[in-house]
């Protein structure tokens, strides 16, 4: 069962056409991501959803009623926003009911609600202070309470985490994941970040353009992009391109792929790091080693290779332990099962 679904939507801000014909369903009871750089359109699609922008074109539906032309007061909604936007005179108690007195709930009915979010979003002990007295975590938690606090049909999320330092963002993250999964919410969550979106999503849908160039689960999308743009913004890949000769693509000796359907003389071709592998002394691709990055368990090594007489660069991450006397200057050769390697015609 779709809970959201969008309808050949469009949205033009003067010659700017921010989402072109987006179509696209949210099934009930999913988080899907809406992932892409700035100004690709994820966030205009998400107002459009929310009632903040009125599309030029299109239909949107919510649990089965269109709401195109509602405003976003009578949407079946919560929406938590990245600036938190949190009443600074409210204690985080107050935030949350605010929601339910303006919806004129039963005082019961609705001091056990909020009692339930405070238990639900870890936040019993902040109840009675303000904004200004929690942390940003904090405090984007008590925005996802508000925001639950009516028991909406969807949950929509704007680059929530955006604000907060690395250690919180992980942390909120998965705190995120685990609401939204125990109350069985259908959310729509946008980012830039490809590892939130991986890490949070059920499905993930990668915007380009005011497109959706690719819709897929994380592994699918990670393992197999099926776009240039999809294999460039998902994930750390190698990218280079390579001449076609006989019908096929090659990196030197390092490997050796048929030619992508309709590429005439070079094709785009993607590797991740991870995939590229040391090789013995006579087999794989020559190398040099020009830059050497510890990241703890793996170790970046930065390669200068040539292809055709050409220079090209490339990294590999390879175990640390079995990295630690590959200074740079130093020659290696390696190699990429054929398995790993994605090739596309460029694009026009």
């Amino acid at each position: 069962m779709s809970e959201v679904r969008l309808e050949g939507i469009r949205k033009a801000f003067g010659a700017v056409v921010a989402l072109d014909d987006i179509t696209l369903e949210v099934h009930s009871g999913e988080l899907l991501a809406l992932l892409g750089p700035s100004g690709c359109g994820k966030t205009t699609l998400l107002r459009s959803v929310a009632g903040l922008e009125h599309p030029d074109a299109g239909r949107i539906v919510i649990a089965g009623i269109d709401v195109t032309e509602l405003g976003p007061r009578r949407r079946p909604i919560g929406m938590v926003f990245q600036s938190y936007s949190l009443f600074p005179n409210m204690t985080v108690r107050q935030n949350i009911a605010f929601p339910l007195e303006v919806r004129r709930t039963p005082h019961a009915q609705l001091t056990a609600r909020v009692d339930e979010l405070l238990e639900l979003c870890r936040l019993v002990p902040q109840a009675d202070r303000y904004p200004n007295q929690i942390s940003g975590g904090q405090a984007q938690r008590c925005a996802l309470g508000r925001a639950l606090a009516p028991q909406p049909e969807v949950l929509l999320l704007d680059e929530p985490l955006s604000a907060l330092d690395a250690l919180v963002r992980t942390r909120l993250r998965d705190e995120i994941r685990r609401v939204q999964q125990l109350v069985a919410t259908t959310a729509i969550y946008v980012t830039h970040d490809q590892a939130e979106a991986m890490a949070i999503a059920d499905r993930v849908a990668v915007m380009n353009h005011g497109r959706i160039v690719q819709l897929a689960k994380p592994l699918e999308l990670y393992e197999a992009p099926a776009t240039p743009f999809s294999a460039t913004f998902v994930g750390s890949r190698n990218a280079l391109e390579l001449p076609i000769r006989g019908g096929h693509v090659k990196l030197g000796a390092a490997f050796d792929v048929r030619a992508p359907e309709g590429a005439l003389d070079s094709a785009l071709v993607f590797f991740r790091p991870e995939d590229v592998q040391l090789a013995r002394e006579g087999d794989g691709q020559p190398a040099t080693v020009e830059l050497r990055i510890y990241m703890g368990a793996a170790t970046r090594l930065h390669l200068k290779t040539e292809i055709d007489g050409r220079p090209a660069s490339l990294d590999a991450d390879l175990p640390s332990r079995g990295a630690v006397d590959l200074e740079p200057g130093a020659t290696v050769r390696f190699r990429v099962d054929p398995e790993y390697v994605q090739a596309f015609a460029p694009e026009a």
